[in-house]
């Protein structure tokens, strides 16, 4: 966050001879999936509670410091590998499209595992990740699905959604629009997807996933819901991973 406060620099003890260094231990964070001590975060008036918590949350998320590390633009990039780990879906040759694909991270996660056919769609920019085709518009506009499938000249194996609404604060009302978002996504897969093709879409627990989940299982030979490691636990995200695709 940009009005973090700098850390206060290291002080010099002096002594009739001359300065003394005090010796300073960096904080440690751990590694890729030990914790480490925990990072404290000095208040300030100029962020609020919220604020605190959530950057006290990030400094403390091994995955944050590993994607930083590996050079991936969010640590949704690892929600991505697991699943794709477990079920094989990206490869060289196969059609992708990202529905919801900023800031980018999966994006490069495809390009990284051989993907060169692949078009993102999302409504806020997305700097760019060669040779991705990616569109700023709203995913709803009925032009923005030709667009994303003639780009990549033909039918898409694999449709991934992170699509996630703004939020109201309001839990059942956010929860209808991530399922609108979601439908939304159901829709254009049954219209564009090849046969025996994936979807891959987040979700939430809550009322209205299961009959999303009941109407893959009518157009998919197989459908589960996956929690990656990279999923804060205390989160009620997970995703809905469908394969074998029957058609509509």
């Amino acid at each position: 966050m940009s009005d973090e406060d700098p850390p206060e620099p290291a002080k010099a003890v002096f002594s009739e001879t001359g300065p003394r260094k005090r010796m300073v231990k960096p904080p440690t964070r751990g590694g890729d999936s030990g914790r480490g001590e925990s990072v404290k975060v000095k208040t300030s008036k100029r962020r609020t509670m919220s604020s605190n918590s959530w950057l006290a949350r990030q400094l403390n998320d091994p995955f944050v410091t590993l994607a930083k590390s590996k050079g991936y633009r969010a640590r949704a990039a690892f929600k991505l590998t697991e699943i794709d780990d477990r079920f094989k879906l990206l490869h060289r040759g196969a059609r992708v499209v990202d529905l919801g694909c900023a800031p980018g991270g999966w994006l490069q996660v495809c390009v990284e595992r051989g993907v060169t056919e692949i078009a993102g769609v999302d409504l806020l920019p997305v700097d760019p990740v060669p040779p991705a085709y990616i569109l700023e518009m709203d995913f709803t506009d009925p032009a923005c699905g030709d667009m994303l499938l003639a780009h990549l000249g033909g039918p898409p194996d694999l449709i991934l959604s992170d699509m996630a609404p703004n939020t109201t604060g309001h839990r059942e009302t956010d929860h209808l629009r991530i399922v609108g978002l979601i439908d939304a996504a159901i829709d254009f897969t049954l219209e564009s997807l090849r046969p025996g093709g994936s979807f891959v879409a987040k979700a939430f627990q809550g009322a209205g996933t299961s009959e999303v989940l009941g109407r893959q299982r009518i157009h998919f030979a197989k459908v589960q819901h996956v929690k990656p490691k990279a999923s804060r636990q205390d989160s009620s995200e997970l995703f809905l991973v469908a394969t074998g695709f029957k058609g509509r």
